[in-house]
Order: C-alpha cells, then structure tokens, then sequence
C-alpha cells in the first residue's frame, strides 16, 4: 500500500483487560517499525497492535468507547486530543512519533 492509500487507517488490537476494554491502535504505516531514542527501543509489532485494520470512523467509536487505550502514531494520538480524551501534555514523543496511554476510570 502506498502512503497514501495508508492515511486515514489503522491497526488495532482489542484485548478484554479485568472486565474493562482495553486497545492498542497505531498509524498503519507505523506497524512493523522500530524507533530508538537514546537507550530506549520500541518494536511496533503487527504482533501488539495488528489484529485487524480499521479506518477513521471506526478508531473514533472505539476511542470513545474503550476504557484503556495505548496509543501510536500522530493520526491516532491526534483523534484522541480532538475528542478531549487527552490533553497534549501528556503526549511521550520518540523519535519523532508520539505516544499516548488513556485510562478512564469508572465509578460504580
């Protein structure tokens, strides 16, 4: 695919977490890549984020909907700003590419 064709797409992987949704999303292009930053490696494997590619709608429902959410890519990380799941402190960059963890906690 090109970089085109990838813009707007997405990996993801859901994993049900102690009764809570729990997702890994990341900028498709990112998928199979590996950043460094000093002494710190990160693998952005199909393995942890690629169970099925999904595109924008789809990433805003399940943003909105998850209670966890790890989060990679500037695509991603910027939907989750724009629906103040977030603010941009809390942004990691590495090596150019940012970084985002939500935790929504649920009173009940």
């Amino acid at each position: 695919m090109s970089e085109h064709e990838l813009g707007g797409k997405y990996a993801i992987r859901s994993i049900p977490y102690h009764g809570s949704s729990m997702i890994n999303i990341c900028d498709l292009e990112l998928v199979g890549k590996q950043i460094e930053q000093n002494n710190l490696v990160i693998r952005l494997s199909k393995e942890y984020f690629q169970q099925e590619i999904i595109e924008d709608i789809m990433a805003q429902k399940l943003l909105m909907d998850c209670t966890i959410a790890n989060l990679a890519g500037q695509r991603i990380v910027d939907h989750a700003i724009r629906l103040n799941l977030a603010k941009r402190a809390s942004i990691k960059t590495i090596s150019g590419v940012p970084f985002l963890m939500i935790y929504k906690f649920q009173f009940g």
